[in-house]
């Protein structure tokens, strides 16, 4: 199998992308009560497959990239601004508001054999299914062995 892991500028290093991943110690920590969405990745022979549950959101809401085999997948929802109207007439008040502003964004640095060009993406039902096809020359292949 192929690695596929996440990408965290702050360490280059296979042993911190390893512990994040087991431990989730270099996780960005949010003041927000939201968690960073997890993700599911398949491998079969044709492609990687990634399953990530974004419910409440929209195929709008999600900013998806990839950039020199990275991918970058973000989300950023600010709280709408309060109307005047809404606030002086009826003499509202806040008690509590934790649906402020939202965001994550989580980056994979993907494996050498994807081919970049043919990677797509669908959002259905709340989640988000990336397709990242493997390049035909890198999938195994059986070898006839010949007699003389």
């Amino acid at each position: 199998m192929k690695t596929l892991s996440l990408f965290n500028p702050t360490f280059g290093s296979d042993v911190f992308d390893r512990l994040d991943q087991e431990l989730g110690l270099f996780a960005p920590v949010s003041s927000a009560c939201f968690t960073t969405p997890r993700v599911d990745v398949r491998e079969t022979n044709e492609a990687y497959i990634m399953d990530m549950d974004l419910p409440g959101m929209t195929e709008k809401d999600i900013n998806l990239n990839l950039q020199d085999r990275v991918l970058t997948i973000a989300y950023v929802k600010e709280a709408e601004k309060e109307d005047e109207k809404k606030k002086g007439a009826e003499g509202t008040t806040w008690l509590i508001r934790e649906r402020r502003n939202t965001s994550f964004n989580r980056r994979f640095t993907l494996p050498e054999d994807i081919d970049a060009s043919k990677v797509d993406a669908s959002f259905i039902n709340g989640v988000l299914t990336i397709n990242i096809p493997r390049r035909p020359e890198t999938q195994p292949r059986q070898i006839t062995i010949r007699t003389n």
